[in-house]
């Protein structure tokens, strides 16, 4: 993505850290904040560019010279990149990138590294990392990127400069998702509407995950309607397995409210839903609804994922919020 692109989606972010760098006030660690697609990856490669581009056009970087792409592709010897190796990033992986910092030493040019993911680093690396921002071997630049600047040490924190990104519109985070290593178009839909989504060993099982949660959303909603006693053992049996602590309950919550969300779409004739492929049968089952029975429904929805928040027992709420969705009150 081009400077101009990214301060079209980030225009905040984009002009705080062109003004730092144009004034020479760059910070020597960010945080980069924000949901997935936000363009926190791109702002870092763009302003590593920024330092090493042999053509900026004022401090635009070009984007096009060798320097420029060699960030790009992730071998310019001055950039480094730290990822999770399977779920977390781990001590070693921060020691090898001290090593390499080290060995560059003797240069005075500029070193960057960007971390993805940082808040999957264990506790042994994050505490490797805080004494290499305390006590860096050369002119460094750190670049920390994460969508929970709250799981990272409170001390690495207060040494970097946090920067907030807005969040990207649904479109792009579903294009995000889908162009993910097995994540489907089923799956991406519900990924990009959803505010956060536990993580998993890698994409393909986070979007398992997920098609699953969606089928045992569309088989509770379907028995729920006719056979409450299903629908209860489903609850017993698939739900509170699959969903399985509070954070994963609260996300089957917000599935089964994209599902009413869907019916009320349907109602006022709009294309806008959630469960796409579901489209009949939503069209099926709007037909006994009114307006009202529907809004009802979300707000019981809504009241259940309120009382999960204030630690009210997951299986008598679910139990209560299924009779609650077959009465419609």
């Amino acid at each position: 993505m081009s400077w101009e692109a990214m301060q079209e989606e980030q225009p905040t972010v984009m002009s705080l850290l062109e003004r730092s760098m144009n004034k020479d006030r760059v910070a020597h660690a960010y945080i980069f904040e924000g949901k997935a697609g936000a363009g926190k990856r791109e702002t870092a490669l763009l302003m590593a560019q920024r330092f090493f581009c042999v053509e900026k056009s004022g401090s635009v970087p070009c984007g096009e010279c060798r320097e420029c792409r060699r960030i790009t592709h992730g071998n310019h010897s001055e950039v480094m990149f730290l990822q999770p190796e399977g779920a977390s990033i781990k001590k070693a992986q921060v020691e090898m990138l001290q090593k390499e910092f080290t060995y560059k030493g003797m240069e005075a040019r500029l070193k960057i590294y960007i971390i993805e993911d940082a808040d999957r680093m264990t506790a042994s690396a994050a505490n490797s990392l805080l004494k290499f921002l305390e006590e860096p071997e050369s002119p460094t630049l750190a670049i920390l990127l994460t969508e929970n600047a709250h799981f990272l040490l409170d001390t690495i924190q207060s040494r970097a400069q946090k920067i907030a990104f807005s969040p990207p519109s649904v479109e792009r985070r579903r294009r995000l998702f889908q162009e993910r290593e097995g994540t489907g178009e089923i799956a991406a839909g519900l990924l990009a509407k959803l505010a956060h989504v536990p993580g998993r060993e890698n994409d393909a099982a986070q979007a398992e995950w997920i098609v699953q949660g969606r089928n045992l959303v569309i088989q509770l909603t379907e028995e729920v309607h006719q056979r409450l006693h299903s629908a209860l053992l489903t609850l017993q049996d698939k739900w509170l397995v699959h969903f399985s602590d509070r954070e994963e309950l609260d996300i089957g919550l917000d599935m089964l409210l994209f599902w009413y969300r869907d019916l009320l779409s349907i109602i006022y004739g709009s294309d806008d839903i959630t469960y796409f492929d579901q489209k009949a049968t939503l069209e099926r089952v709007a037909l006994r609804f009114s307006e009202m029975e529907v809004v009802a429904r979300l707000q019981a929805i809504l009241e259940a994922k309120r009382r999960l928040r204030a630690n009210a027992n997951a299986q008598l709420l679910m139990e209560q919020l299924l009779i609650q969705l077959q009465e419609g009150s």
